[in-house]
């Protein structure tokens, strides 16, 4: 299993990242999120977090090997349970994840099945399908693509999981702890541990209120 790939970025395509890794160059097909963050990066070298997976009917002989690369851990993480869904395969979900992860997984879950429709390749049937899965599990991805995105990378996932979690016992719903979670790891401070993030949280709410 190749998970991760470190190599010269030498051009984008509609779908794809050609990688070189003398004597070998590598095509990985990417999602056109991935593409935008990436296009200003030809001829450097990059890292892909990979899936690699065969692609065709084996009944039939008919099988080609392909790389999926994402730019972050989590985004991969987010394709994968993408592509649990019934009618979902490797092919639409990188088509349809033409919008930030944090984007689709917000409306994910909060029912947006209008939204997910306008995704290509998603119907409303699959929306649904989507929804019926996926709602419960959306939050974390939510939480630590914004983690990722704010260039904070001393918080690690289990701290901003359970900092969710805290916020939702201390009967906060879903959207206002994920949003309150935002606003913190946007600071780009560091937290040590989930009484650091609250105590932040607080003092920040606390300020708007005066």
């Amino acid at each position: 299993m190749i998970t991760r790939i470190t190599a010269k970025l030498i051009q984008l395509t509609d779908d794809a990242a050609i990688l070189s890794a003398p004597p070998f160059d590598y095509e990985v097909l990417i999602a056109a999120v991935s593409r935008r963050t990436l296009s200003s990066s030809v001829g450097q070298e990059i890292s892909l977090h990979t899936i690699h997976y065969l692609d065709g009917d084996p009944s039939r002989g008919k099988v080609t090997p392909r790389l999926v690369g994402f730019v972050s851990e989590v985004e991969r993480e987010f394709f994968e349970m993408f592509c649990s869904v019934d009618g979902v395969g490797a092919k639409k979900a990188l088509r349809a994840m033409q919008r930030p992860v944090q984007e689709i997984s917000v409306m994910i879950e909060e029912q947006d099945a209008e939204g997910l429709s306008s995704l290509p390749g998603i119907g409303a049937a699959t929306a649904e399908r989507i929804i019926a899965k996926l709602r419960r599990k959306m939050s974390k991805f939510a939480l630590l693509v914004a983690r990722e995105s704010a260039g904070e990378t001393e918080i690690k996932r289990d701290v901003v999981e359970l900092s969710f979690e805290a916020l939702r016992t201390l009967g906060h719903s879903e959207s206002d702890a994920r949003k309150l979670l935002d606003s913190v790891l946007k600071s780009k401070k560091k937290f040590a541990d989930v009484e650091a993030v609250l105590s932040a949280i607080y003092q920040q709410n606390q300020s708007k209120s005066e």
